[in-house]
């Protein structure tokens, strides 16, 4: 183990492209200890609080609940639990404003607290989770609500599950915390470093891989020392390696921060996964040890509350569903002039106008700007294609050729080139002299496509169930047809026996029947008139009779001709013989 130090000392570093320096800001807030989060007397829990579909109710509205307590179920594979963060009573299941760049409202659970803070029975704990199929450890993981703290929110259960096509061999820990102000995870860091550990031990485990790298921006140093103390007291010496690098904005990104300490990239369009590297956030991490060694769900997390417009900024530990006036109550209240106040941090987060909104799992910082901190940029400019938006794009895009496809709206050529690539960092923005806002341009391409996207599925899905009843209708209208076929071929009178050879052996040929009873009534015929000549009474031809029974024959032979016979009509003597056996033939003919 001692031989694994001069490597982990002697890591070269890598280079993403683009990248811009600004002001961290983060003394603001990172002097003082995490601060503990009285219980509001209300909490409003939205139903979704991670990529994927909503969570789906399981409590109804007068139920009392306890803390920790399952109120919404996950609806699918991509999606997550929802836990109550406090006892109280679900009073009502509506629509509140939520913490989204939109602004929109969506379904949340509101809970009226009782300040008795009554745990739920809570699951068991997995002390020995090394003995555990990597499947369970993931369900546990699940069932417990974890998502990514980073900001993403993606379920950290479906993460954590790669698939066998891609063998994992590298863990990467963000610790960066790249942008300005914020410092929650420098505390976390700080505090919680042996549970981050415990949770690198887990999901090393359960990944299968050999080493993990821990990334932290060199701005952080307590943050720093508090992880390589938590590794050397650990037996995982040999396997993680505490890497310390540049401040540069916005390392943090997890394509730029892979970049960055393994020199590998992610395709486009891709995930690490596909290059054997899963990365999770220092946060993320600590609830998974909470979970799987505590049984614990997802339901406080730690906040940052900063800016110069705040009274008193801090660290705070919120339980999920706080309503963001509640915070900054407890932090002094707002001061002076409010240029903004913004739901994450000044490069990626977005302005909030309502300050009930509630905490949600991703979010990581309510900051207060002054004027002095987010001036008015003025009215955007004409591009002038000076290109510093490309030199600065930590994706290597280029900004400009998106921005305007995403004005002309022509979303095609949007992404043609490499939309979806596009971190909404907002380094492009910051750097631009005409002070066009890109960001918005992006995002709106990118929901436009998604919206797109959607509408082409729905219509396929259309398609699909259209040709389907039509398959359907076509399969039961031949069903129907071959049953009308063979009941038509059972009422049919059965064909007289073949003649069997010498051998006593013969098969029944295939006769029409209408054909059948023509050759029928021609032997009776026949017949008859064979016994008539024997008797005498059958004249050689028509010239012989009377006129009378000579219309008696034509009338015959029409008959015939007309019932499709084309053998020559009976003898006069069926017809028009006299006495009573000619009469019977005629009547038997007729």
């Amino acid at each position: 183990m001692q031989a694994a130090e001069p490597r982990f000392k002697q890591r070269r570093l890598w280079q993403f492209h683009g990248g811009i320096h600004v002001p961290d800001e983060k003394a603001l807030s990172n002097g003082a200890p995490v601060e503990p989060s009285p219980c509001p007397p209300v909490l409003v829990l939205p139903l979704q609080q991670h990529i994927g579909a909503p969570a789906s109710p399981v409590v109804k509205v007068g139920d009392r609940v306890l803390k920790g307590q399952l109120i919404a179920e996950p609806r699918g594979y991509v999606c997550a639990p929802v836990h109550a963060s406090s006892s109280g009573t679900v009073v009502a299941i509506e629509d509140r404003p939520i913490p989204h760049p939109s602004g929109l409202s969506a379904p949340c659970m509101v809970i009226e607290t009782d300040g008795l803070e009554e745990w739920a029975d809570l699951l068991e704990p997995l002390i020995d989770y090394e003995s555990l199929d990597p499947g369970v450890l993931r369900e546990r993981i699940r069932n417990c609500g974890v998502v990514g703290l980073g900001g993403a929110a993606f379920p950290t259960g479906v993460k954590l599950n790669p698939g066998s096509d891609h063998p994992i061999h590298t863990l990467v820990v963000n610790g960066a915390e790249c942008e300005p102000y914020i410092t929650c995870d420098d505390l976390l860091m700080r505090e919680r470093s042996g549970d981050i550990l415990e949770g690198i031990r887990i999901v090393l485990h359960l990944l299968g891989a050999r080493q993990c790298l821990v990334g932290i921006e060199d701005n952080k140093p307590e943050a720093i020392e508090a992880m390589r103390l938590a590794r050397a007291e650990s037996d995982l010496k040999d396997r993680v390696e505490v890497v310390v690098i540049p401040t540069l904005y916005p390392s943090g990104g997890e394509r730029q921060l892979i970049k960055v300490l393994t020199g590998r990239e992610v395709p486009s369009h891709g995930i690490p996964a596909q290059i054997g590297i899963v990365c999770q956030n220092v946060g993320t991490l600590a609830a998974v040890a909470d979970a799987v060694l505590r049984g614990w769900p997802l339901i406080e997390r730690y906040v940052t509350v900063t800016g110069r417009g705040v009274a008193r900024p801090a660290n705070l530990k919120v339980r999920i569903g706080t309503p963001a006036n509640e915070l900054i109550a407890q932090c002094g209240g707002l001061k002076g002039d409010l240029a903004k106040l913004v739901c994450g941090g000044p490069m990626m987060g977005f302005e909030i106008t309502d300050t009930r909104i509630p905490i949600a799992k991703a979010a990581n910082c309510l900051l207060a700007l002054t004027p002095a901190e987010a001036p008015d940029p003025g009215p955007a400019l004409p591009c002038i294609r000076c290109g510093r938006c490309a030199d600065a794009c930590p994706a290597n895009l280029l900004p400009q050729q998106i921005y305007w496809n995403a004005r002309a709206k022509d979303l095609d050529r949007v992404q043609d080139y490499n939309l979806f690539d596009c971190i909404e960092c907002g380094c492009c923005a910051q750097v631009c002299p005409s002070h066009i806002p890109l960001v918005q341009y992006y995002r709106y391409a990118k929901t436009e496509s998604w919206a797109r996207e959607q509408d082409k599925r729905k219509a396929e899905q259309a398609k699909a169930r259209h040709d389907a009843k039509l398959e359907r209708q076509e399969r039961q209208e031949r069903e129907r047809q071959a049953k009308l076929r063979s009941k038509a071929v059972k009422d049919k009178p059965a064909a007289p026996a073949a003649a069997t050879t010498e051998t006593g052996a013969g098969t029944a040929p295939e006769v029409d029947p209408k054909q059948a009873a023509i050759e029928a009534a021609r032997a009776r015929a026949a017949a008859k008139k064979a016994a008539l000549a024997e008797q005498g009474l059958a004249p050689k031809n028509t010239e012989d009779l009377a006129p009378a029974q000579q219309k008696q024959v034509a009338a015959a032979q029409a008959r015939r001709q007309a019932a499709g016979l084309t053998e020559p009509a009976p003898t006069p003597t069926e017809t028009a013989a006299p006495g009573p056996k000619a009469a019977a033939a005629t009547e038997e003919q007729a």
